[in-house]
Order: structure tokens, then C-alpha cells, then sequence
């Protein structure tokens, strides 16, 4: 049963976990689902401390027209936060610039702040190249000046043009950094970035990664994201795992609403510690994988595999539980797997997984100009999106398509950079919210295939990806191979 937490956070948190209790003989993974609840509990919900960042892509690309229009945005973003926020702006190209305020640290909103800020970022001139590591580390450095506990600390960034001025291992090396300091939201402008870089940055900062292909756009996005970041309530929140000794974790995910990778990022403090950013009465999802050998496991008998609590920074800025434990009970069983009944909802979220890969498939294939390859992926993205159904990716994947000249779904071959990368960026986006007992496509024929890259074994015999490393498998049931056409 759910259970809710009383605390004086301004939040009160359900937690439930969902798994399937009984494993085959020869199982070596066992899965649950995990879906944390938010929902306003104080008064004072809503008037947590906060300090924003802006950053502002002022590159040489962003001449003319369009850093126009980015002024523009970050003018009605400035005007978007109440009185009382913390503010700072950082102005980046192959360096990253503190525009505002002058003095180190940040400050404190009031009307003149706001007409002293808009007046820096309109007389910023676009020159230079793209860093987006440095600005990160820059507006870490100036989250790191505020002393007070408890306080939100949001970022966002727009970027038009790919980050050419460091490698992906700098740019891992600084969000490492920057990992549990902040958040921050990303937004890719017009059509030269890449999807792969925004999602690295969202990922890693518990944040959303988002396409906005047409400019003028943004100032609409960002007073939105204004808006959605005032509404946070927790600044940090925990999920803490207690693993039976005989599981080992395999895997953490974010599910939805959008899908993150969780895994590297814990911590360990008597128990495994996974940071899950900041919250506003929501609900997100997560799954847990563990892994375990089959023999040591006694048949039939119920073991608590692991035990779930949430932990959240307080007022105080203390870190303490915030939530009833929960625990993922299995069993063994004599049967075999063929025996078993999979899980609805974790079939689902495996196929939404699998639908993520393939549009990112897609829009890597496009990119280094793989048009056959591309195609084939569109239309298992387009079959996976119908059958699910998520109407929000499938009308995008069919904003790309035509009909080729068999009568198949292909990539339009006029399509712009920008629409493609978008599909790249909402491929971890998950808008659609679980309205009933999932019912999956009639499976193939066959056992789950292992992986010769990893090893994992897929859940889904259907499964064109593997669900660890993210290898196409081809099908033989080699990774890396060109799949028949779906």
C-alpha cells in the first residue's frame, strides 16, 4: 500500500513499488517499478527560497535575428520571477562571462534588478564558439555563493550550435561536477546543435531537454520553464536502496516523465543513495534491476530484495527520510520462465525504452547520412509509438515521414536538421501517463536474446535494442546488425 510522509516539507511523498513477486527457476534479474508521488502538504508550499541562473548562447552563430529573439526571452524570463529570487546571468560562447550582477555572487530580485539585468543582456554581441561545460561550471561556481539552506537552485541554457570548444570527456568531467548542485533545463535553438549534448546535460542535472526549432519560440518556452522552476517546493530528493545481500543493483532509471539514466550517480552512506533532483507536486517513475545467481535462492521462499525509503533536504538543510519504507519482495519459483506471466507495466516500459532507441537510431542515421538505415528505424519507431500508443512522439515521428515509393514510412527526404533533432531530444520524453492495464503487442516466437556486447538478456523476445547498453541487435541476435524492415 502507499504510504504518505507527514514532514514539514512543503511536499508530502507517496511512495509504491510495483514488482512481480514471482521469479522463474533460472531467472538471474529481478524488476520493479517505483513511483514517488508529490502533492502540496504545507502552506508554506510555494515560497521556498530560490536562485535562478540564465545562460545565455551569445556564439557568433547567434548573429542577428535570432539573438534577437534569445534577448528577447531571457527579458521575459527575468520579468517571470516573484521578488526575493536570487538571480544570475552567464553569457557564454568558447568562455563563460558573469553579465549580471556585477558583484560576485547573485541577486536578490526587485524591480530594478530586473531593469539593471535586461539592460546587460541587451547589449551582449555574439561572438566566439560554444563551451557549454564552461558556462556549467560558471553557474556552479555562483550557485556555490549561496549560503542559505534549503534554497532551489535552477538553471536553464539555449544553445544554437554544437559544443565544438571541449571534448564530450570535458564536458562529462564538469557535469560530473556540477551533479547534485543544480538543475537545469536545456533547450536546443534552430537546427546546427545535437540532440546527444542537450540530453547529457538534462540527464545529468535532473533536467528537461527540449527542441525549439522555431526561434521565435523561446520567449513562450522560457517564461514557461520560469514558471514550472517557481513551482519547486524540495530542493533535493533521494531514492535510498537496502539491498539483501544476495542482489546486487544492476540499474536505476528515471521512467517518466522523462527517461534518465540514474546508476553512476549514486552515493553511498550506509545505504545506496541516488539523487533525484528537485521537486514540485508531481509524480515521477523509476526502475530498479537487480541482479542475483538463481542457486542463491532457496525455492520458494519469499525474500525482501531490497528495501526502498526517500530522503530530502529539510529547511535546515539537513538530509533525513521523508517517507515510509516500501519493500520489492521475490520468490523463486520451480517453473520455468516461459511459465511466468510478465509484468504489464514493466513490458510497457521496456517498449517505450525500446521506442526511445530506435527515434535516436533514426536521428543518428540521418545525421551521418544512413537514409536506408534511417528509414528502417522510422518505422519501428512509428510501430512502437502506435501500439503503445503515444500519440505525442508518434505525431512528431509522422511530422518527418512521407511514403516511399513501396508505399512505406520513410524519411522525408527535404526534411530540415532541426525537425530530426527534435526527434533525437524527445526520445527520452515521456508525456503520456499509464491509463490502464498496459496490453502489449502479440510477442514473437522465441526465447529473450542475449546481448554479445553485455550480456544482458532482453525481457521482450520482440526486442530490437539491448535494454543495458542501448546495441541495436540485428535479427540473428547479433548486436550492431541491420534489423529486417519491421
Amino acid at each position: 500500500m502507499p504510504v504518505e510522509d507527514k514532514s514539514p516539507l512543503g511536499l508530502g511523498f507517496t511512495l509504491e513499488v510495483d514488482a512481480p513477486s514471482d521469479l522463474s527457476y533460472d531467472e538471474r534479474r529481478a524488476d520493479a517499478l517505483i513511483t514517488v508521488t508529490a502533492h502540496s502538504a504545507a502552506a508554506s508550499a510555494g515560497r521556498t527560497p530560490g536562485a535562478e541562473i540564465l545562460i545565455m548562447d551569445r556564439s557568433l552563430s547567434m548573429s542577428g535575428y535570432r539573438l534577437d529573439e534569445a534577448k528577447r526571452a531571457m527579458c521575459a524570463a527575468i520579468d517571470t520571477l516573484r521578488d526575493g529570487t536570487l538571480l544570475g546571468i552567464v553569457a557564454g560562447n568558447h568562455r563563460a562571462d558573469v553579465i549580471f550582477p556585477a558583484t560576485d555572487g547573485l541577486a536578490r530580485v526587485d524591480a530594478r534588478v530586473r531593469e539593471d539585468a535586461k539592460l546587460r543582456v541587451a547589449g551582449q554581441l555574439a561572438e566566439g564558439g560554444t563551451a557549454i561545460g564552461q558556462w556549467l561550471a560558471r553557474a556552479r561556481h555562483l550557485f556555490a555563493t549561496v549560503d542559505s539552506p534549503g534554497t532551489v537552485r535552477h538553471a536553464v541554457l539555449y544553445t544554437d550550435g554544437k559544443n565544438e570548444h571541449e571534448t564530450p570527456g570535458q564536458l562529462d568531467e564538469i557535469l560530473t561536477t556540477c551533479t547534485d548542485r543544480f538543475v537545469c533545463d536545456a533547450r536546443g535553438l534552430g537546427e546546427d546543435w545535437h540532440y546527444t549534448e542537450l540530453i547529457r546535460v538534462a540527464e545529468a542535472l535532473h533536467g528537461t531537454a527540449e527542441a525549439v526549432v522555431t526561434v521565435s519560440d523561446l520567449t513562450e518556452d522560457f517564461t514557461r520553464l520560469m514558471r514550472e522552476a517557481q513551482r519547486i517546493v524540495v530542493p533535493r530528493v533521494y531514492l535510498g536502496l537496502r539491498l539483501n545481500r544476495r542482489f546486487q543493483l544492476a540499474f536505476v532509471r528515471q521512467t517518466r516523465p522523462v527517461e534518465a539514466e540514474l546508476t553512476a550517480r549514486q552515493q553511498h552512506d550506509g545505504e545506496t543513495l541516488v539523487p533525484l533532483g528537485s521537486w514540485s507536486p508531481e509524480r515521477r517513475q523509476y526502475q530498479i534491476s537487480l541482479r542475483f545467481t538463481p542457486d542463491s535462492l532457496t525455492v520458494d521462499e519469499i525474500l525482501r530484495a531490497v528495501r526502498v525509503t526517500l530522503h530530502a533536504e529539510f529547511p535546515d538543510g539537513t538530509r533525513r527520510p521523508c517517507s515510509d519504507s516500501a519493500a520489492m519482495a521475490v520468490c523463486r519459483r520451480s517453473t520455468p520462465g516461459s511459465a511466468i506471466v510478465p509484468s504489464a507495466d514493466l513490458t510497457r516500459v521496456e517498449n517505450e525504452r525500446e521506442l526511445g532507441m530506435a527515434m535516436r537510431a533514426c536521428a543518428d542515421a540521418h545525421e551521418r547520412g544512413d537514409l536506408e538505415r534511417a528509414d528502417r528505424e522510422l518505422r519501428l519507431a512509428i510501430g512502437l509509438a502506435a501500439s503503445l500508443p503515444d500519440a505525442t512522439r508518434l505525431r512528431l515521428l509522422r511530422e518527418i515521414a512521407a511514403d516511399g515509393p513501396d508505399g512505406l514510412p520513410r524519411v522525408r527526404r527535404n526534411v530540415s536538421r532541426g525537425l530530426v533533432q527534435r526527434i533525437g531530444v524527445a526520445s527520452t520524453r515521456i508525456t503520456r501517463e499509464p491509463d490502464g492495464p498496459y496490453e502489449p503487442p502479440s510477442p514473437g516466437s522465441g526465447p529473450p536474446r542475449a546481448c554479445p556486447r553485455c550480456g544482458t538478456a532482453s525481457t521482450l523476445p520482440t526486442a530490437r535494442f539491448c535494454q543495458e547498453c542501448g546495441d541495436r541487435l540485428d535479427a540473428a541476435g547479433t548486436a550492431g546488425g541491420q534489423a529486417d524492415t519491421p
